[in-house]
């Protein structure tokens, strides 16, 4: 009798990786030391918060300091650090440790999980981007220290700087500011510049990408010598940053914003223009933003962080390729070109790809989960871009949605985590590629 060997694509050994630990994750959460009353937590709801943290999301079910106990929130700071480094990445530096040898199968594996643009150096990446997370986060606990163990005490203002650090970097967006108010994420520091600069921080380099760390530690403040990915990303990022922070500043001046000093309406602005790039921290009421600035902070939380970081949603080199392929077409150019280089036409297909993909999952699952729900459509909307940006952020639905919406929504969550195109690659991945090519037939746009 003959035996078949199964196949597995890189992309499917990724997805079922994380999957995995979703469900380890959800394991552990189940017991009764996982939580402060000692009481066995539904699965559904591990499920989730395990899907949440894995997938470096942030939106949760139960106030993670109120619910969770000391050990519960262990594995979710595990779950957050093993989803924003990669599981990959963690199996790559357990091999190095026991000495064991990494194929060249492995290195494939390790090249789509981090973005890479080759195998070549690969195991050398992933050391620099696990030591350069375990410092970055390091740097950033270090300094919360200073503010949280002046409030906190030693031990306990040690373990809140580190938590928090670790899910900033990452872009999980969990905190434990339930101890002074159930679910308040960070509105108790709203104005304090130190914390909010610190965390902003965090999650722009986590979410500038490993690629462009080695590129700006490389070549330091040569611009010109970075690669075409990096100078992108770097530029898109920035504009990204001030131009949001410029339209929330206006948009929520007398709403969200109104009672504040023109001083901490600007700190809010930036705050409020980078968390949703899928950190999911938040330094105010979600629900008092005005129709424009909710709108503009699903759009953020869709377009999310850069190729190959911590962060998710679509990411934000899929958009500035889309945008110059749209400029070029305006000006009737034949070639995409930006910085002197040319944007080959694979990469344009697959932003355009992966852009479609993303606004169908949206406008899907929102009338889905409105069709279930009773919740609003802001409400909705809201909630499916911030679990397919992998961000966090909600306007207070996640606890009260049904089992249904629970499992769309860690769904998305999971999603957004592997990417649009890799979900698409899992169901539509060939052994063999098809080798017929086909007539040329015309089509009319626009």
């Amino acid at each position: 009798m003959k035996k078949h060997k199964i196949k597995l694509g890189a992309s499917k050994i990724i997805a079922l990786g994380f999957l995995c630990i979703i469900l380890i994750g959800s394991l552990l959460l189940m017991l009764p030391v996982s939580t402060r009353t000692g009481q066995i937590t539904p699965f559904v709801d591990c499920l989730f918060t395990a899907s949440s943290a894995t997938c470096v999301t942030g939106l949760a079910v139960y106030d993670t300091f109120t619910h969770w106990s000391f050990f519960g929130q262990i594995v979710i700071l595990s779950l957050i650090q093993i989803g924003g480094l990669g599981f990959m990445s963690i199996v790559t530096m357990i091999s190095v440790i026991i000495g064991r040898n990494i194929g060249l199968g492995e290195r494939k594996l390790i090249m789509e999980s981090t973005a890479s643009f080759g195998v070549g150096g690969i195991v050398g990446l992933v050391k620099r981007i696990v030591i350069r997370t375990l410092i970055a986060e390091l740097c950033g606990a270090v300094l919360l220290a200073f503010k949280f163990c002046k409030e906190m005490g030693l031990i306990r203002g040690i373990y809140y700087s580190v938590f928090h650090a670790v899910s900033a970097f990452c872009n999980a967006g969990f905190d434990l500011m339930g101890r002074f108010l159930p679910s308040s994420s960070l509105s108790r520091y709203r104005t304090d510049v130190y914390v909010n600069v610190i965390i902003m921080l965090l999650i722009v380099v986590g979410g500038l990408g490993f690629i462009v760390w080695d590129d700006i530690i490389k070549n330091k403040w040569h611009f010109s010598k970075y690669q075409l990915h990096s100078k992108i990303v770097l530029v898109a990022t920035g504009i990204l940053i001030f131009l949001p922070a410029a339209l929330f500043f206006v948009f929520e001046y007398n709403s969200a914003f109104a009672g504040e000093t023109t001083g901490n309406k600007i700190l809010m602005s930036f705050f409020s223009s980078i968390t949703p790039r899928t950190a999911g921290f938040s330094t105010f009421d979600l629900n008092a933003l005005s129709d424009s600035g909710s709108l503009l902070t699903v759009i953020l939380m869709v377009v999310g962080g850069n190729s190959g970081s911590t962060a998710g949603g679509m990411k934000v080199t899929t958009l500035a390729v889309l945008l110059l392929a749209l400029f070029a077409a305006a000006a009737k150019n034949k070639d995409t070109v930006v910085f002197k280089k040319k944007i080959d036409s694979e990469t344009i297909r697959n932003a355009s790809a992966i852009f479609v993909i993303y606004t169908n999952i949206v406008l899907i699952f929102t009338m889905v989960i409105c069709a279930i729900e009773s919740f609003d459509l802001k409400q909705v909307l809201f909630e499916v871009a911030s679990a397919i940006g992998t961000v966090g952020l909600s306007l207070g639905i996640t606890s009260q949605l049904c089992v249904a919406s629970k499992m769309l929504i860690s769904f998305l969550m999971f999603a957004g985590r592997l990417g649009g195109l890799t979900v698409i690659i899992l169901f539509a991945e060939k052994s063999k590629p098809t080798l017929v090519t086909r007539p040329t037939g015309k089509v009319l746009i626009g």
